[in-house]
């Protein structure tokens, strides 16, 4: 079923001190290795390019801000809204200096570079202003045949690696996974990766875009010249005891109707998955929420009102909100996302 365009119904801000659900205008990116499927899968509003790699769905970096589309705050930034209504947003964890999570969706129609981010001591030693980059991807869409690189093979060492890069047999040292819908991949900070062709899918992260590429396929960009690779910094980067990463095993809890998942469990980020086709009520505990649909279709009700959200939708519900219910109109996948009380950055 395709996914219905985003209908709004009236939401009204009776309470200053409250804040509405905040749904932002994606960001997108277009980068060599994208397509066209975050159009045709998911909505976003794409132009005629065959490039569309990335739309960033809730951002503050400097290399995107998300705007808010609608309602009250329309046309503020995040970062702005963290600085006029902090509390508000971000609740008993307003000591936070900064919105700690960057929400994409992804659609890999080549293989992105193999690549490692570092952890937050190594990042502030290149970029004072950065943070690590630890990150999650779940499988929205995947050809049969599309794979991942999710860490190395058991036992590769530094020198083992570096001799295979420089010999261009890079390939027999990684650990590669075929990638399938449903799954859920946790990409600690200092892990090799890379996302294979055919692939769509949605990415949790640090709020942070420090990558060091360690290689790129012999491949060039836009302007005829090979893309920057920055081996030095990547191999001072890399875990070598990580070793492979497999699919997350979730933790569950089932009844007829409903299926409640716990994906990641993190220093930086907690993402649950809810399947349901029927009502579920999201009590936020003051703090934050993200959700993030990525199936079906399901109206969200708050104080302020009703909203419907489809495929490919993503909804920042504010801590002062309190709580939210869901109302699939059928079966319904849904990603919730929040910050752990161990982030203060």
């Amino acid at each position: 079923m395709e996914s219905a365009p985003l209908t709004r119904h009236k939401q009204v801000n009776k309470d200053g001190k409250k804040m509405e659900p905040l749904s932002f205008t994606p960001l997108l990116k277009q980068i060599r290795w994208g397509g066209r499927k975050l159009g045709s899968l998911l909505n976003k509003p794409i132009a005629a390019a065959d490039d569309y790699a990335e739309s960033w769905e809730v951002a503050d970096h400097d290399s995107g801000q998300s705007i808010v589309a609608s309602g009250t705050f329309a046309g503020k930034t995040l970062r702005e809204l963290i600085g006029s209504h902090r509390h508000e947003l971000l609740g008993c964890q307003s000591d936070m200096a900064q919105f700690p999570l960057l929400i994409k969706f992804l659609d890999a129609n080549d293989w992105l570079s193999l690549q490692v981010h570092p952890n937050d001591a190594q990042a502030l030693t290149w970029n004072p202003q950065e943070n690590g980059k630890t990150e999650a991807w779940i499988i929205v869409a995947a050809e049969p045949d599309s794979m991942i690189c999710a860490g190395l093979k058991h036992g590769v060492t530094r020198d083992e690696f570096q001799q295979r890069l420089n010999d261009g047999s890079i390939e027999q040292s990684l650990h590669l996974i075929p990638a399938i819908p449903g799954d859920c991949i946790y990409v600690p900070a200092q892990t090799v990766h890379a996302i294979g062709p055919g692939i769509v899918l949605a990415e949790v992260q640090q709020q942070s875009n420090l990558t060091f590429r360690l290689h790129d396929w012999g491949r060039v960009g836009a302007d005829g010249k090979p893309r920057e690779i920055h081996v030095e910094e990547s191999l001072a980067c890399i875990d070598f005891d990580r070793g492979p990463v497999d699919p997350i095993v979730p933790a569950e809890q089932v009844t007829a109707d409903y299926r409640l998942e716990e994906l990641v469990r993190c220093d930086y980020f907690v993402i649950h998955r809810h399947h349901s086709v029927t009502a579920f009520e999201l009590k936020l505990d003051d703090r934050f929420r993200i959700v993030m649909v990525l199936d079906g279709h399901t109206e969200v009700r708050t104080k302020f009102g009703t909203l419907a959200l489809a495929k490919g939708e993503t909804l920042l519900l504010p801590a002062s909100l309190g709580q939210a219910d869901f109302i699939p109109s059928s079966s319904m996948t849904l990603l919730e996302i929040q910050a752990p009380d161990s982030v203060s950055r």
